[in-house]
């Protein structure tokens, strides 16, 4: 069993507010990233690689995982409480690291955070990147039922004019596998039981719609027998970020690239999802979202 996580029954602030000389100037505040487990590491993963120098706070709802299979007025309750936290350590920009969330929530976020800080999802920049990219081909997706229902990658492709034929399948029970298996040989059948559906079989790629797919990226290229392209948001993500930054000169050139995890709940595999992802000592704050 993992060392249990140290209870914060308050967000810790990072920096004391209490004095305006201690509150960081704007290129130097984190950015705040969040998910509902495990799945946005990936993009926190890729944001690191991509900026070391920037101080990165992530949130991880595990209580509340999946937020696939829930409704989208949860998930704009969560976001927002999450967003506030996220704002009370002084975040430059906010990350909805989470399709579900980013296709639920991300108008709503943005409109409560308003000038206080940036906020991104990972859905624009994967439509940016089939825009300059996919023109005229036959892209499948996969993501959960949330994320596909809400017809938001539909809309978004349609609105690019570009004769892009998306072809959308959800994967409902997915998120849930690799949350609690990882990368395990476990979540093989399920995977080729929804990749083999015949919807996804005339495609030029495949856009992973679900920041924990990239977890087993390697087991679906295997699938395809490397004949189609496989779209990692992840990527993707960090390098939009990176751009946001530079255009509004807000990055950190000189920071020290620190890094703090809260999880509203502690869970094993995201314990374990940690050190995948990162290679230095990784102390997990619990923040209950809801006390």
């Amino acid at each position: 069993m993992s060392e249990q996580p140290l209870i914060v029954p308050n967000p810790i602030d990072l920096f004391d507010s209490s004095s305006e000389s201690t509150i960081p100037t704007l290129s130097s505040r984190p950015i705040g990233i969040f998910d509902s487990g495990i799945g946005g590491l990936t993009v926190a993963n890729a944001l690191v690689k991509q900026l070391p120098n920037e101080n990165i706070i992530y949130f991880g709802d595990t209580a509340h995982m999946p937020y696939g299979d829930k409704s989208s007025a949860a998930i704009q309750a969560y976001s927002v409480k999450i967003a506030h936290m996220l704002l009370q350590q002084h975040c430059k920009l906010i990350l909805i690291a989470c399709n579900s969330a980013s296709a639920a929530a991300y108008e709503l976020v943005k409109e409560y955070v308003n000038t206080q800080a940036i906020v991104m999802n990972v859905i624009d920049p994967v439509i940016g990147y089939l825009r300059n990219h996919y023109s005229k081909k036959n892209i499948g997706l996969i993501g959960t039922k949330q994320t596909v229902n809400s017809n938001v990658y539909k809309k978004k492709i349609d609105e690019l004019n570009l004769n892009i034929t998306l072809t959308s399948h959800p994967t409902n029970l997915l998120a849930s596998a690799i949350e609690e298996f990882g990368n395990n040989h476990v979540i093989d059948s399920l995977l080729e039981e929804y990749l083999s559906h015949p919807s996804l079989q005339q495609i030029d790629a495949l856009i992973l719609a679900c920041t924990h797919y990239p977890i087993i990226k390697e087991k679906i290229i295997h699938h395809f027998d490397r004949k189609i392209d496989i779209i990692d948001p992840s990527d993707i993500v960090a390098m939009t970020v990176q751009k946001k930054l530079e255009g509004d000169q807000l990055l950190n050139l000189k920071g020290q690239g620190n890094k703090h995890f809260y999880i509203s709940d502690y869970t094993e595999s995201f314990a374990s999802g940690t050190k995948r992802f990162f290679t230095e000592e990784i102390t997990l704050k619990h923040y209950p979202l809801w006390e």
